[in-house]
């Protein structure tokens, strides 16, 4: 597990070879793709990265980037302790904490509005130039750049990812989401009576209380969060049916393709022969 000595870090590298194999750290990390081409791994899920793509790593994301073509990466990789002094308005902080920690744990660029995109470039060379020349004042214009990208990324996230809670929403009951997530592939750690014991709740009353502070049944969520995995997998990866059936714990290809017919009306072969594969605008 990496963790950081300082509120954030700058760090620009090239690589002709795959950086260390999977691993977590105790931060944020921000990856911008400058040059280069590969995939990104993350939480068993993969996305094929390209020229001016970023990716949000969050505090125990399990990751990787596979560099298939030489890669330049920018990374900024930056603490809960940052965000609280960056000199960011005290409200505003609370949201950028709320927005960045329930950013779905998915693979993929985060750059949906194309006029942030074409924001993000010249800002990323301000930053980096910043940082090598370390001019006057240089500190406070590299602090201020950095705040600017992490705005730009939580406006992101929090505009084109769905997401299911609230700063209001009760913290067992996001603890309880998150937990979901991390555990999607073990389906016997998703069933009531194991979920009730992890978090000390009865039963008759786990369903009630999930629904009254998520707005759906846990079992509607489970069911949505594993569909739009799997949609994912056929999506982005070129995994097989066989091995997507492993991997989520169904019993066959039957069980899977019964699944995914009741939520989405066609089967996964159909699926991925239908929607092609996509990328960030």
């Amino acid at each position: 597990m990496e963790n950081l000595s300082g509120p954030f870090s700058i760090v620009c590298e090239t690589l002709d070879e795959s950086p260390k194999s999977l691993h977590k750290h105790t931060f944020f990390e921000l990856v911008y793709i400058m040059a280069g081409t590969g995939k990104q791994l993350i939480n068993k899920s993969e996305f094929r990265y390209t020229e001016g793509q970023m990716f949000l790593i969050t505090p125990e994301d399990t990751h990787w980037f596979e560099v298939e073509s030489t890669t330049t990466f920018f990374n900024l990789r930056f603490n809960d302790i940052y965000i609280k002094e960056s000199g960011i308005a005290f409200g505003n902080v609370q949201k950028l904490e709320f927005i960045l920690q329930n950013a779905t744990h998915r693979p993929g660029c985060i750059l949906r509005n194309v006029v942030d995109k074409q924001v993000i470039k010249p800002l990323i060379d301000a930053i980096l130039r910043e940082h090598e020349n370390k001019d006057i004042y240089n500190q406070e214009l590299t602090q201020q750049y950095v705040n600017t990208l992490i705005v730009l990324v939580a406006r992101n996230i929090a505009k084109f990812q769905q997401m299911i809670v609230s700063e209001q929403t009760d913290q067992r009951a996001v603890n309880i989401l998150h937990f979901i997530q991390a555990n999607i592939y073990y389906p016997e750690k998703l069933r009531a009576d194991y979920l009730c014991g992890r978090f000390n709740v009865s039963v008759n009353y786990l369903g009630k209380y999930f629904k009254q502070h998520i707005g759906i049944t846990i079992q509607q969520y489970i069911t949505q969060y594993r569909q739009t995995l799997i949609e994912h997998r056929l999506t982005y990866s070129d995994k097989r049916l066989g091995e997507i059936v492993e991997e989520f714990g169904f019993t066959d290809e039957s069980h899977l393709n019964k699944f995914f017919k009741n939520n989405k009306g066609i089967s996964p072969k159909t699926f991925r022969s239908t929607y092609p594969k996509n990328h960030c605008v």
